[in-house]
């Protein structure tokens, strides 16, 4: 088991609500319940899959922790930071509202500028820890992110209990199929029904599967895609960056219908790993349908 450097200080559990994340928290509490205060933080951004929201749940519920669930307070002002709100199961968001409100203000997100996961998941976390407990950048309290060694390559300045320790897919996959509950989803559904940051193939796969799940960045392309935060985009001409309009949310640039477009007789889909590792990668129209840009089955705040 991981050894931390001081046994007084509390640890802040950043939990996604993915299988591997549930599994770190499991090992935390198996560890250190009772000898260290554990802040367990759950951040919803509106557009998790029904399937996450549950198992969330049955985590705190099983595991007889509680897990503070809360979604980002965004102030319209350029440069204003976001607080928090506290909810639960019954309360969280569900329609996109708080992301839309992002959106209006700063645009959309994608793989080059990933502020969503930022702004929607870290700054709320980071406020709960700030007003709750007087903790701030990640001093006097440990963060831990619940990534295995086998994604060793999304390793920042955190603590990841689970890389030392040599856990895989595999061994989170074993772990699962041993509990009275599971997380209901395909390994390439994920916590987020459309994150950019998925895979193609993945993309691919669940356009053809669940298509409805599309229509909110479609709307959201439609709606602000010619839109910049004026303070961000006067920024951005200083540094001589061009911006190109349309901004859209996919890899490339693409927008949600030329994806769908892709979609059309599509047949590789993606393979469901929620119950072993294997993968391939091969190519459609160009494109490398299993790069991720980072994003494997949960969205992690570092």
């Amino acid at each position: 088991m991981i050894k931390l450097k001081d046994d007084k200080l509390p640890l802040f559990i950043s939990f996604s609500a993915g299988e591997t994340s549930a599994f770190m928290l499991w090992l935390m509490l198996e560890k250190y319940r009772g000898k260290r205060e554990i802040i367990v933080l759950f951040a919803n951004t509106g557009q998790e899959n029904e399937e996450t929201l549950e198992f969330a749940k049955k985590c705190e519920e099983h595991f007889n922790h509680p897990i503070t669930w809360v979604e980002a307070e965004i102030n319209m002002e350029y440069r204003k930071g976001i607080k928090h709100r506290v909810v639960n199961f019954e309360t969280a968001e569900r329609n996109g509202k708080t992301f839309e409100k992002m959106i209006s203000k700063l645009g959309i997100p994608n793989v080059e500028n990933q502020y969503c996961t930022r702004d929607l998941k870290q700054y709320p976390m980071e406020h709960y820890l700030k007003t709750v407990y007087g903790l701030k950048d990640n001093v006097g309290y440990y963060t831990l992110i619940g990534i295995r060694v086998d994604e060793i390559d999304r390793i920042g300045k955190y603590t990841y209990p689970l890389v030392p320790l040599g856990i895989t897919k595999k061994h989170v996959n074993h772990f699962w199929e041993n509990m009275p509950f599971r997380l209901e989803l395909k390994g390439y559904q994920g916590n987020c029904k459309w994150c950019y940051k998925k895979a193609l193939r993945k993309h691919l796969t669940l356009i053809n599967e669940t298509p409805e799940f599309y229509d909110f960045p479609k709307r959201m392309e439609k709606k602000y895609g010619n839109f910049v935060n004026p303070h961000r985009l006067e920024k951005l001409k200083k540094e001589g960056k061009d911006v190109k309009f349309p901004i859209n949310f996919f890899r490339k640039n693409m927008n949600t219908e030329q994806m769908f477009e892709l979609a059309k007789g599509f047949t590789d889909f993606a393979h469901d790993d929620s119950r072993d590792t294997n993968y391939q990668i091969s190519l459609v129209n160009g494109f490398e349908l299993d790069v991720s840009n980072g994003c494997v089955e949960s969205c992690e705040i570092y």
